[in-house]
């Protein structure tokens, strides 16, 4: 029977990673729909085909960072395992769905929300409910809080850099040749940030699925250690090809604020707010930090827009994005803590 459940829980892990890509598929191809690089169609499949190649590092020996940080990094791992498989399942089921529940909330409204906050916040909702603010790690909180700020600011510096320099080195060309050259060059900055996207966010639910499989069907294998997180291959590949499956459904709603309501971009544009954002992405993965791939790509388009002067940016739009941000960790926390009561009191009642 608790075999079936894992198996359940992990279904439903891979179902929010399903939704980080759905979620998500306008951070990866908004610019390059909207600069008219490529169709939809084939922006989704172009970004979902690097989401996915994103995991052959782990055949190198990668660490996964950002993977460990989420897994033990954010809640006391063995506070969990020790109250037994049913807390460590109905732990993970309602920080899971409290995540999903304002990933699809703000998929609704049209409003690119960090699926990686989300995830954070249900983990932070259940834990205050299951083991009380002891069982937090505040250094890792703390970490995420942190580049919640910093993360948009670095990838509107980096965007906004690159514009200028850019800009800079093509300025005496014609218009029709720097449209041209860039519009190739986007498809290469296009795929730089999907790899990203894919390296960062595809590695959280590796975290969640390796502390499911660790804190039940696998309790008896001491491997989670300090500095030592084994996540299984075929958890890698799962969660690589549901984020690249996500993002080839792609969140329609939110490619129209991103691509569209923010700020007008042209190819020269598309190209270094993808490039800043990535290489902020990959930067910040190879430090272990879970940071927003939604976050970093505004502040990047956001930076390109600005180099046209501040009424390039629609800051009315800016400003709605900027306040699911700030909601995104409360709300999923009061959606995993409220359902991790109702699921104790279940189990509770059946005698789990």
């Amino acid at each position: 029977m608790l075999t079936l459940v894992v198996v359940a829980l992990i279904a439903v892990a891979l179902a929010f990673d399903f939704l980080n890509g759905f979620h998500d598929a306008a951070n990866s191809i908004a610019t390059v729909v909207s600069t008219r690089v490529l169709s939809p169609l084939t922006a989704v499949v172009w970004a979902a085909f690097f989401n996915f190649v994103s995991a052959a590092p782990v055949l190198w020996g990668v660490e996964l960072k950002v993977a460990a940080t989420m897994g033990k990094g954010i809640v006391e791992f063995p506070a969990l395992q020790a109250r037994g498989p049913t807390f460590v399942l109905a732990f993970i089921f309602a920080a899971l769905v409290g995540a999903i529940v304002w990933n699809l909330v703000t998929w609704w409204w049209g409003l690119p929300s960090s699926s990686s906050h989300a995830l954070a916040g249900g983990m932070i909702g259940a834990c205050l409910v299951a083991l009380g603010p002891s069982g937090l790690i505040r250094a890792g909180i703390l970490k995420i809080v942190l580049f919640i700020v910093l993360s948009p600011v670095i990838g509107l510096v980096l965007g906004g850099t690159m514009m200028v320099l850019t800009a800079w080195v093509v300025r005496r060309s014609t218009p029709l040749k720097v449209d041209h050259w860039f519009r190739r060059l986007q498809l290469f900055s296009a795929a730089i940030f999907s790899y990203s996207h894919g390296t960062n966010d595809a590695q959280k639910v590796m975290g969640i699925i390796t502390v499911i499989l660790y804190g039940t069907v696998w309790a008896d294998r001491a491997a989670m250690t300090p500095g030592h997180f084994p996540v299984p291959f075929w958890v890698v590949l799962a969660c690589h090809l549901s984020i690249g499956l996500g993002t080839m459904f792609g969140g329609w709603r939110i490619v129209r604020t991103m691509g569209h309501s923010l700020t007008k971009l042209q190819p020269i544009g598309g190209f270094c707010a993808e490039t800043g954002g990535g290489v902020t992405i990959l930067a910040l993965a190879h430090l272990g930090i879970p940071v927003s791939t939604t976050h970093t790509i505004t502040g990047a388009i956001v930076g390109v827009g600005a180099t046209k002067g501040s009424r390039a940016v629609h800051w009315g739009v800016a400003g709605r994005i900027i306040w699911a941000w700030i909601f995104t960790i409360p709300a999923a926390a009061v959606v995993a803590a409220v359902l991790f009561s109702v699921t104790r009191g279940a189990i509770a009642l059946v005698g789990g």
